[in-house]
């Protein structure tokens, strides 16, 4: 071997060599771990619909917040949003992937930046048939859906009498009450109304 080191003094280069490629690949390795650390992780996301419960005119503006919150914030790219009303004809939806999916309908649209996670939904000139639960729902890049709890949105509608504004429930209420009022009224002053009748009758043969 001494020969060997005398004839080919890079003998022990390579042998060196042989080592740094040990250390070369130790260090490979080393620097391939930290990929596996950064394996995603699973998302935490929370949605947050305010108010519960919701009131308004018709005619008016309305305005559902709809908030989420995640240490890994998503971008706008990453993430997709979807609002969708249930009630009494069932669920229909309002937007998808972040776009309004009704037809010849401009007054249903998102509202708020994405990315500081605001996903409020904008109702315009609200009617009667805009009254039910409205739902808002993310989708995170991984495909995991996290949905809202929910907001309940009643419509008052205009009485157009003395400028009291009610809804339909407190109209047909009021309505009946008035009805009943004026039938207790018949039946008391019914035998009052009688004996005047009476009177003025023999009044009149005196």
């Amino acid at each position: 071997s001494a020969l060997l080191f005398f004839l080919f003094p890079g003998t022990d280069v390579g042998v060196t060599g042989g080592s740094a490629s040990k250390e070369n690949s130790a260090v490979t390795r080393a620097a391939a771990q930290p990929s596996l650390l950064t394996t995603p992780e699973p998302w935490h996301l929370l949605v947050t619909q305010t108010p519960a419960k919701e009131k308004a005119k018709e005619g008016e503006t309305v305005v559902l917040h709809c908030h989420f919150n995640s240490p890994r914030r998503p971008s706008l790219s990453d993430l997709l949003v979807k609002w969708y009303k249930e009630d009494e004809k069932g669920q229909m939806d309002l937007l998808e992937n972040n776009v309004t999916v009704l037809p010849n309908n401009s007054r249903v649209f998102l509202r708020g930046d994405l990315s500081q996670g605001d996903a409020s939904l904008v109702i315009l000139n609200v009617t009667t048939g805009d009254h039910g639960i409205y739902f808002c729902e993310v989708t995170l890049p991984d495909g995991k859906v996290v949905t809202g709890d929910g907001t309940k949105l009643r419509i008052r509608r205009a009485l157009g009498l003395f400028g009291i504004e009610e809804s339909i429930g407190t109209i047909i209420g009021v309505v009946a009450a008035g009805i009943g009022g004026v039938v207790v009224l018949i039946i008391v002053l019914t035998p009052q109304l009688r004996r005047c009748v009476l009177c003025m009758r023999q009044g009149s043969r005196q």
